[in-house]
């Protein structure tokens, strides 16, 4: 009998400054997270958004990067393509992404909106009130994150590693290049350190930094801020 052949799958992503280099864009670190973990062979392709070729125009037109093309078929949508995956790249030849438990998929959800019109926002006069909004976001997500799981064993706080129990789920994939934007934009734009402030953010980042599907598919700091240096502007 014959294995069946895997899919020819290319990653198309935001390039950084270099042109090469993996850019600041969380749905890019979203989509190659979820395939890392998946753990297919797969292309990545960083996309100069800026001095993007004929070849790629023609490939999807109008469309920023994240794509995919996947058996030669183009791919753009983010959300339609998590979903595609994880119903093509199913068990029991890949892993299961979906969460078990309902409230990992919208634990966070309002955070990043909340981030970006607090680190857009020029106006000392708002920005106190702008910035207590993002913190109780922040809040919501580090109870949810220090809060056992049903089933979760031990009493007192909870010692998982990610929203969803200690494995890396869609939902981490999702919300895990966000608060990473959160983290370095605040501490370099704002003087806020968001780690020092929430025990279960911590915990959380540092058990993802140490995990490669995350770490690989990740921009540098310096591309980070780079991405935010003109839309971090000084409060007046």
């Amino acid at each position: 009998m014959y294995a069946k052949k895997e899919p020819v799958i290319e990653l198309f992503i935001k390039a950084g400054s270099g042109g090469k280099n993996i850019g600041c864009c969380p749905s890019s670190q979203r989509l190659f997270m979820i395939l890392l973990l998946k753990k297919i062979h797969f292309k990545v392709t960083p996309v100069d958004v800026h001095r993007k070729s004929a070849h790629l125009a023609n490939l999807a037109p109008g469309t920023q990067p994240p794509f995919l093309t996947f058996n030669g078929g183009v791919k753009t949508d983010t959300l339609k393509i998590e979903e595609f995956l994880e119903d093509i790249l199913c068990p029991p030849r890949y892993p299961k992404l979906a969460v078990q438990y309902p409230g990992s998929n919208s634990a966070g959800r309002d955070i990043f909106s909340r981030f970006s019109l607090y680190i857009r926002n020029t106006s000392l006069a708002s920005n106190a009130a702008q910035e207590r909004a993002l913190m109780h976001t922040l809040e919501i997500l580090d109870l949810y994150l220090t809060s056992p799981l049903p089933r979760e064993p031990g009493e007192g706080p909870s010692k998982r590693s990610f929203l969803d129990g200690n494995h890396l789920t869609q939902a981490d994939c999702t919300l895990l290049p966000k608060l990473n934007v959160i983290r370095v934009v605040l501490g370099r734009y704002r003087g806020l350190d968001i780690l020092e402030r929430f025990s279960g953010i911590e915990r959380y980042m540092r058990h993802a930094i140490a995990e490669n599907e995350f770490s690989h598919s990740c921009p540098t700091e310096q591309e980070i801020e780079r991405a935010y240096f003109t839309i971090a502007q000084s409060l007046k």
